[in-house]
């Protein structure tokens, strides 16, 4: 005896859509495999239009990079937010550190692992000095400027003070717009006590109590609990380009891991 067949009602109501966007990598413009607001775009914009979703939730991996390119990704997210009235949730992996920690403050609220790492709220210029290496095997240097500032921080000439206090001066602007962002975003949930803004950073619960984060929470569990469990997930990433899904591009995809991996080795990861 045959059971009676069943077909798919296409009337049936479909559980609410929460939309997923991965924020992995250093953030830098040359983007290599990491995180740009041009690389990114496309894939936002699917998130916030396609599927009337519920909430769009973040992924976010990264120990940070530009701050031009940070400020532009999140300024894109929140642009959309507002537009959609979508709420967005960021769900934090290993760390969102530095940009990482600017993107995640794009979110309405912000979820970590309980060995999440978070913060590092500043600015930072790392170079290498090489004053006595060209004397040693007997090359000249020779530079010709233009303009007194055009030969900044010479990786092959003395440190001069001059130089330190024009670097601070440059960062001055770019850490004061970090704070401004962060301050916004997360208002009075910011501890009134703690030291917030010298590049500190904290772990899972510790970022929670200092209110860098709302909760610890997992992305599943946590859009279940504010969706219901017949919630539905759609994941948007950027386009590979044709020569990248070929193969093609291994040395920029191999470059890009070692600068991600000595971003992230700056928290012991």
């Amino acid at each position: 005896m045959c059971g009676r067949m069943t077909w798919p009602n296409p009337f049936r109501k479909r559980g609410p859509l929460v939309a997923v966007v991965r924020l992995q990598g250093t953030i830098s413009a040359g983007a290599r495999g990491g995180l740009s607001d041009a690389a990114l775009a496309p894939a936002i914009e699917r998130a916030f239009r396609r599927g009337r979703p519920a909430a769009v939730a973040l992924v976010v991996n990264s120990p940070g990079g530009s701050p031009a390119q940070s400020s532009l990704i999140a300024a894109r997210l929140r642009r959309l937010a507002d537009d959609k009235g979508v709420p967005v949730h960021a769900f934090v992996e290993d760390v969102a550190a530095s940009g990482g920690y600017w993107l995640a403050c794009a979110a309405d609220r912000i979820w970590v692992d309980r060995t999440s790492i978070l913060g590092s709220i500043g600015v930072i210029y790392a170079s290498f000095g090489f004053p006595e290496l060209l004397r040693r095997i007997g090359v000249e240097r020779r530079v010709i400027t233009a303009g007194r500032s055009k030969s900044l921080a010479d990786p092959f000439l003395p440190e001069r003070p001059e130089d330190v206090e024009r670097l601070k001066a440059l960062q001055a602007p770019l850490h004061a717009a970090f704070i401004e962002h962060v301050k916004d975003r997360r208002g009075a949930r910011l501890s009134a006590t703690a030291d917030l803004f010298n590049a500190d950073v904290w772990v899972g619960q510790g970022a929670v109590d200092v209110g860098l984060a709302d909760g610890v929470a997992h992305l599943v569990p946590k859009m279940k609990e504010l969706f219901g469990d017949t919630v539905r997930f759609a994941v948007h990433a950027p386009r590979r380009p044709l020569l990248a899904r070929l193969g093609m591009q291994a040395a920029a995809a191999a470059l890009a891991e070692v600068e991600d991996r000595a971003s992230r080795s700056r928290f012991g990861l």
